[in-house]
């Protein structure tokens, strides 16, 4: 299982980054980012202790442990700005907190965060054809999510993914230890979205892609 989207008490999630990552590989994880919510007042203040964390956990464990960020209910003209300082502080996963339909996230920052190049749209919502196919174009992938209520819509992100090309991924959107999940789960989240064993297959190859991108970056 590679993960993606996770949160630590950073922001709101209940575990500090070591436990978080010890129940993970406990789960069977090859990989997780730390993906904390963050906006102007704190992204500077997490991304350079997340980069440290991550680095420290990766030399002792046998899981990469990618430092990331999740810009949240930001103004859509924000999202490029903040996404450039994000990777500048070392941030290897950017995921943008997507249109969710159980949220009140400004329209407009779906297409915000495909045009600033983050490399995962989280949970976004009731996504239009034509963002999609913009997300297909600049290769952003979008987000399958196992979280209750963002993954209302699974199953319409499914639809606009195969009509556009854009490639999937699935995430846990962790907050706590039990929402982590092994593979066998996260294979029923997949398919109860409606995705085929082949194209399960192909989401979880996108997860590789882009972990072996942040072990570049």
């Amino acid at each position: 299982m590679i993960d993606l989207h996770t949160h630590t008490i950073f922001s709101d999630g209940l575990l500090v980054p070591s436990e978080l990552v010890r129940r993970a590989a406990d789960r069977g994880y090859r990989a997780i980012a730390l993906t904390d919510h963050a906006d102007h007042s704190n992204y500077d203040f997490i991304i350079p202790r997340i980069v440290n964390v991550c680095s420290a956990l990766s030399a002792v464990l046998s899981m990469h442990v990618i430092p990331g960020i999740e810009l949240t209910h930001l103004h859509p003209s924000s999202i490029k700005g903040l996404t450039e300082d994000a990777r500048e502080l070392g941030a290897r996963i950017v995921v943008v907190h997507g249109e969710t339909l159980v949220e009140p996230v400004l329209a407009g920052t779906n297409k915000a965060a495909i045009l600033a190049g983050a490399d995962i749209l989280a949970h976004p919502g009731l996504i239009t054809r034509k963002d999609a196919d913009m997300a297909a174009e600049k290769g952003i992938c979008l987000e399958i999510s196992a979280r209750k209520g963002h993954s209302l819509t699974n199953g319409h992100v499914v639809n606009m993914a195969r009509l556009s090309g854009a490639m999937l991924v699935l995430n846990t959107d962790a907050h706590a230890p039990d929402d982590l999940l092994p593979r066998k789960s996260a294979l029923r989240v997949a398919a109860g979205a409606g995705l085929s064993e082949d194209e399960i297959e192909i989401m979880f190859g996108n997860s590789e892609l882009l972990c072996d991108k942040a072990k570049l970056g």
